[in-house]
């Protein structure tokens, strides 16, 4: 695979910069557990900023309730310009975005959507010009998933000739074990449809992500692309994975590298997930993550790591 996320190789974040560094972008509406600011998708194009994120409330109180995408001039501060709430989508919830320009110029915004009174989850992709024209773009699903799978949180990818898509895919046969994951690879000659090619990663047993991983963000980089994923021991750390590395081992499967996790918030129960990177064009490069607070609810925060 070559690499269109950077104009050179980026290294994995070093731990400690990685949350000692960092800027708050946007915090929770309500300051307590189960409500959440994150799941960022970022991009950076002729000098703009744009981000999708989604925002949580707590179990009963709504779930996901929305995309956003924003733009910002400097990384940090970042005005609204089209939302999205689950209704059209008649989901129950949503889930992280993930923002995509096409070579051709075009927006794209995958949606996860979680079908009412069921555990099962699908994608759906929004189209538009301009990102603003995402909020009243149609929307048409994409990965349905089936009765046997949910399929949610994709990771979308151009390698120069192909798209490349890492979706976290739940099996369904048991009711009480949905929270289950892998990380499942998908090819594409238009983004849309998707041919599935296999699992690029799954849990390691008896390890800090053996109930289940999900891909974060893939960086290109040839023999060197490697991916930070999120992963948990346990049902009990739903909501809460930390963060791990895997890197590229062939032409589908990633390997995880062992004394994971790398990366985690300080505030019980440590979650930090759904990181993301974008490389600067002077070097170095800008990251996104959500993470725990001390509060236990979620806020989204950004930091500059040099190369």
């Amino acid at each position: 695979m070559s690499s269109c996320t950077a104009s050179r190789r980026l290294r994995p974040p070093a731990p400690g910069p990685f949350w000692d560094d960092a800027e708050v972008v946007l915090e929770p509406e309500d300051p307590q557990p189960g409500s959440w600011a994150g799941g960022p998708s970022a991009l950076l194009v002729d000098g703009t900023w744009w981000l999708a994120y989604r925002l949580r409330r707590p179990v009963g109180a709504g779930r996901g309730f929305a995309n956003v995408v924003a733009r910002s001039d400097d990384g940090v501060r970042f005005s609204p310009v089209a939302a999205l709430g689950k209704d059209a989508f008649g989901a129950e919830s949503l889930e992280r975005p993930a923002l995509v320009r096409t070579p051709e110029g075009r927006w794209r915004l995958y949606v996860s959507c979680a079908t009412p009174g069921t555990r099962h989850w699908r994608v759906d992709l929004l189209e538009a010009d301009t990102p603003e024209g995402l909020a009243t773009a149609p929307a048409r699903t994409v990965l349905p998933g089936s009765d046997l799978i949910a399929v949610k949180d994709p990771v979308v990818r151009h390698d120069g000739s192909q798209w490349h898509l890492w979706a976290s895919v739940h099996p369904l046969d048991d009711p009480t074990a949905t929270d289950r994951m892998t990380t499942e690879h998908a090819t594409s000659d238009d983004g849309v449809t998707w041919t599935w090619r296999g699992t690029a990663l799954a849990g390691t047993p008896g390890s800090w992500d053996a109930r289940g991983v999900r891909f974060a963000t893939v960086v290109l980089a040839g023999s060197g692309t490697w991916a930070l994923y999120d992963g948990r021991a346990t049902a009990e750390e739903n909501w809460e994975e930390r963060t791990g590395l895997a890197r590229h081992d062939g032409e589908l499967r990633f390997t995880a590298v062992p004394d994971g996790p790398l990366l985690q918030s300080p505030h019980p129960p440590f979650g930090l997930r759904y990181a993301d990177v974008v490389a600067l064009p002077d070097g170095g490069a800008r990251w996104f993550y959500e993470a725990t607070r001390a509060d236990g609810a979620h806020e989204l925060r950004t930091v500059i790591l040099p190369d």
